[in-house]
């Protein structure tokens, strides 16, 4: 049994694909939502409290959850606890989605050997999740571990897409929060689930963080255009959020204000190295016309 806490974008691809394996998953969320399969037990309950009980015939363990920004300080470590005492209970190693908050500013493309040098509060969050994970993992306390990061998804929710539709179904001026020519690494949720699933049982993957394979790195104009071609819609006028603008709704939107602390991310080249685990797992990122297919909501058409 595949234990998967957290039904989101990558809970959810990654409770499908290893259920269309032939695995049977428990996918755990205090709704009880998730994906219908027949190899996909749903379960609402408290990770926090029920995690070690439902995770008792767990061969991997899977952090997929994530709690709003805000909370981040106050959920995660209680989450990430319960987390590794079923670990350490069931016997099964513990596969964690992960990002790229622990790295904080860089000026070259990242590596799995960058110092965890977050200055941001959600970056630090992050790191102390890691560095305790690790430590129960070198002291023998749970059989493995490890950290698939990705960088922004393409994905129909919390994501440039999701930004982008509207603008797109209407033909309207799409406006987004960041300069539209800087490049990016965007990663398919569908590759961090394929992900997860190669690394968790993987001995040579435990101990360490590993980067999921991405497409090439696009600026926010060229993954507008990319979906705009995809799915069969007009490009309309592309414009950017002015950065004072974005502070200035931070004082009375919680989640922009979140935003407004990550946004060096889109200041500069923010680019994922992931030949790592592409030589060292052969995996590779799925095409990005296909990805992106995908990601478009379903309730817009696409196009063949």
């Amino acid at each position: 049994m595949h234990v998967i806490v957290g039904a989101g974008a990558v809970g959810s691809t990654t409770a499908r694909q290893l259920a269309e394996a032939g695995e049977q998953v428990r996918l755990v969320t205090r709704s009880g939502s998730g994906p219908v399969h027949p190899n996909i037990e749903r379960v609402a309950a408290d990770a926090g409290t029920a995690l070690t009980k439902l995770s008792k015939d767990a061969v991997a363990i899977y952090n997929c959850a994530n709690p709003p920004y805000h909370t981040w300080p106050t959920d995660w470590p209680p989450m990430a606890e319960a987390m590794l005492a079923a670990a350490e209970a069931s016997g099964a190693p513990l596969a964690i989605t992960g990002n790229l908050y622990v790295y904080g500013p860089v000026d070259r493309p990242m590596t799995e050997d960058l110092p965890l040098a977050a200055p941001t509060v959600k970056g630090r969050v992050r790191v102390k999740m890691w560095e305790d994970a690790v430590a129960a993992y070198r002291s023998g306390r749970i059989s493995g571990v490890t950290e698939v990061r990705g960088s922004d998804y393409l994905s129909p929710r919390y994501s440039v897409i999701e930004m982008a539709m509207p603008g797109l179904r209407a033909n309207k001026t799409i406006w987004l929060p960041g300069p539209l020519d800087n490049p990016h690494t965007f990663t398919y949720t569908g590759d961090m689930g394929a992900a997860l699933i190669a690394l968790a049982r993987d001995p040579r993957a435990w101990g360490q963080a590993w980067h999921v394979p991405s497409p090439a790195p696009m600026t926010l104009r060229e993954v507008v255009t990319k979906v705009a071609q995809v799915g069969g819609y007009p490009l309309p006028r592309l414009r950017s959020y002015p950065k004072a603008a974005i502070r200035a709704a931070g004082l009375f939107d919680r989640r922009t204000r979140e935003f407004v602390e990550m946004s060096y991310q889109w200041e500069r080249p923010f680019v994922l190295d992931t030949t790592l685990a592409e030589a060292t797992f052969g995996l590779s990122a799925t095409p990005v016309d296909e990805a992106v297919r995908a990601s478009i909501p379903t309730a817009d058409p696409v196009t063949a």
